[in-house]
């Protein structure tokens, strides 16, 4: 199924902003007092995203509430209508479960992110020196005591996204016959920590990491060359370099999508609009995390500066969703 050819374009007419006026068959916004529910995920990233969107929609006169929780179960929330909308959704990492949903019209795409992704295994720069044949590959197995760890040794050590994101790596290891054992992560936080860590250890370190992110503008971080994704390579066995696994490749290039329940258009029509027009660059995105994460600043008050600072381009989105 091609998830982005579901993408919905319609935007709700006859939206205004709170205390204005509504143009003739329209209604005022808000059009109610009932909270729009977002889904605030485990990473900064998608935090900055959701409060992008939801300190715009307080602005005009919504009533937002941020509510935890976990990537892969969410779904079902939105299509049961718990949450309204989770906005910064992996095409390349979305979990079992999601296919369904979308297919019955529980859930749908409302749009791009504006986000430009890449997930990939990454090592700190230093590393290539340490590992010859780095970037590639191929030149793991020759270095994989320097990985290991006590509790994988004589196996090196790959430092995985946490459970809750899900296990493609493990099946990949195994696909491309490397001699490692991927261990979850904590979370966003601890594999920030644990490449800290090895850069003023001068330590190895390979992990699962993605852009955008602050990191890569404070850290020399090398994506290490897998071989070349293709359709097909995660379902079917027989294709690839590998004839008896699947995943004996990269992962795949990916989008991020904007997901929210289809009753949000009938109660919110002008919220809906704004989630369809508001977007963010990598750029923008990885700044503002930098400031909450390196700096230590509140999340609300660094996006706020941020709207403030770009008025002109969030009065476009909020005129995008009042016209």
């Amino acid at each position: 199924m091609d998830l982005t050819r579901k993408f919905l374009s319609a935007v709700t007419a006859g939206a205004m902003l709170a205390g204005v006026a509504a143009t003739a068959g329209a209604q005022s916004i808000p059009e109610t007092d009932e909270p729009i529910k977002l889904a605030m995920n485990e990473w900064t990233g998608q935090h900055v995203s959701t409060v992008v969107a939801g300190e715009t929609l307080k602005r005009m006169g919504y009533n937002v509430e941020y509510v935890t929780a976990g990537y892969y179960p969410q779904v079902s929330a939105v299509a049961d209508g718990d949450l309204h909308a989770t906005l910064e959704i992996w095409s390349s990492n979305i979990g079992e479960g999601w296919d369904e949903h979308f297919d019955s019209g529980a859930v749908e795409i409302v749009a791009l992110s504006g986000l430009k992704p890449q997930e990939a295994w990454f090592v700190p720069g230093y590393v290539v020196d340490m590992c010859p044949g780095l970037p590639s590959w191929e030149a793991l197995n020759d270095c994989a005591d320097m990985f290991a760890t006590p509790e994988t040794m004589p196996s090196g050590r790959f430092l995985d996204y946490p459970a809750e994101w899900g296990d493609k790596n493990a099946p990949r290891i195994a696909a491309l016959g490397l001699d490692f054992v991927n261990i979850p992560s904590g979370g966003e936080g601890s594999i920030i920590a644990e490449i800290k860590s090895a850069y003023e250890r001068q330590a190895p370190l390979i992990t699962m990491f993605w852009e955008p992110h602050w990191m890569h503008a404070q850290y020399d971080l090398v994506r290490v060359l897998l071989p070349e994704y293709f359709e097909g390579c995660e379902t079917d066995a027989s294709l690839g370099m590998n004839p008896d696994a699947t995943h004996d490749c990269d992962w795949a290039g990916a989008e991020i999508w904007k997901v929210a329940n289809p009753g949000l258009k009938d109660s919110h029509p002008g919220a809906w609009g704004l989630i369809e027009a508001y977007s963010i660059t990598n750029l923008e995105q990885a700044q503002m995390m930098s400031e909450i994460d390196d700096k230590g600043r509140d999340l609300e008050e660094v996006v706020n500066e941020w709207l403030d600072n770009n008025s002109e381009a969030m009065q476009g989105w909020i005129d995008h969703a009042t016209m």
